[in-house]
């Protein structure tokens, strides 16, 4: 049992959690692992809660969830589904993004609001379930400064149409020479 706080407002106790709440955390773990394609870990520590439900909201409007898990627990996790993972050499407290998109998606919501909090909000790893390949923190934050697909599709599009715009620039011009030139 801890204690927080001190003072007559601040003085509450934080009970551990029993052994049938880490069942079901555990199994709930395994149940979120079982339906994502990316898990990207990240240390919280310092945030405060109503930045937290800010990333919360962020990440369920692209279908992924924020989950705070202890390092044990994740292992035990990782464990269950075959998978040889020890989270504890991350420092700090960690939290868990469980996802069925891929990391690029994953990567940049989460990247996004890492920007903010630089010096709380660590991303420290991912994992790319199907796979089973552990990504480095510094990959995921890479991945995550990459623009949107959509983006990438919008600037290979206007560089396919620059070269055509150009040509049909070129053909107008010879017409309107070669018009003013005919009448002469």
């Amino acid at each position: 049992m801890q204690v927080y706080g001190s003072g007559p407002f601040f003085n509450f106790t934080v009970m551990p959690k029993t052994r049938v709440q880490k069942t079901k955390a555990i199994e709930q773990g395994v149940e979120d692992l079982k339906k994502s394609q990316t898990v990207v870990i990240a240390d919280f520590a310092g945030i405060p809660v109503n930045d937290i439900n800010t990333l919360r909201k962020t990440l369920k409007a692209i279908g992924a969830g924020f989950t705070v898990v202890k390092k044990r627990l994740l292992k035990l996790i990782f464990e269950k589904q075959g998978i040889e993972f020890d989270p504890k050499k991350f420092a700090g407290q960690t939290g868990v993004v469980f996802s069925p998109k891929d990391l690029v998606e994953i990567a940049g919501a989460v990247y996004n609001f890492s920007k903010d909090k630089k010096d709380l909000f660590k991303i420290l790893g991912g994992f790319d379930v199907g796979e089973k390949k552990f990504i480095s923190g510094e990959d995921v934050k890479r991945i995550g400064q990459l623009p949107s697909r959509e983006a990438l599709l919008s600037q290979f599009a206007f560089m396919l149409t620059v070269p055509i715009k150009k040509f049909l620039f070129v053909l107008n011009e010879k017409t309107t020479r070669s018009a003013g030139s005919g009448s002469s």
